[in-house]
């Protein structure tokens, strides 16, 4: 598949942030939780909470320069549902996965369905809607796809080692070649 015939099928990739991200996006770029921890210095205990365990809420940080920024919950994950269904991977290996990625919806009806969810229906958000074609081909080679909603455990499926979870998207560059992470 190209990124062309991709972006034909899926035109524009939805994302939802917390509703005053968007200055921080547009001077930061639109990082993972381990990248914003990063760029916040967040270390120690406080990064381990972030980064490795379970967030049933969303969290503040905060720095110097940098400001302030939300790192959002988990809320659709549940640690014992989580713990049933992982194969050959602790729950922390799990959310740090989750955490170095950026995720979008395809679809505009899975964005909705998300923002209709009760956890989320009665706040405002920040939704960056994106042409897929410019971002397939400046990221192709960082891309993967998950065939499963990697952020909830409301439908008990297996989660494989994130290698696996985490597929190449099939994508070809100009050259031919998969660039894609495995």
């Amino acid at each position: 598949m190209t990124p062309e015939e991709f972006a034909d099928r899926f035109p524009r990739l939805y994302h939802m942030a917390d509703e005053n991200a968007w200055p921080g996006i547009q001077r930061h770029g639109l990082l993972s939780t381990t990248a914003l921890l990063d760029l916040f210095e967040i270390s120690g205990k406080h990064r381990h909470a972030l980064e490795s365990c379970h967030r049933p809420a969303s969290v503040p940080i905060e720095h110097r320069r940098h400001g302030r920024a939300i790192v959002r919950d988990q809320k659709p994950m549940s640690e014992g549902a989580l713990r049933k269904c992982l194969v050959r991977m602790s729950p922390r290996r799990w959310y740090e996965t989750l955490n170095g990625k950026v995720f979008f919806w395809l679809t505009a009806e899975r964005l909705t369905r998300l923002l209709s969810a009760r956890a989320y229906r009665k706040n405002a958000h920040c939704v960056l809607t994106i042409e897929t074609l410019p971002l397939l081909r400046k990221h192709v080679d960082r891309i993967t796809l998950s065939p499963i909603n990697s952020g909830s455990t409301s439908i008990n499926r297996s989660r494989e080692e994130p290698t696996r979870s985490f597929r190449s998207t099939g994508i070809r560059s100009r050259s031919g070649h998969n660039d894609a992470v495995r």
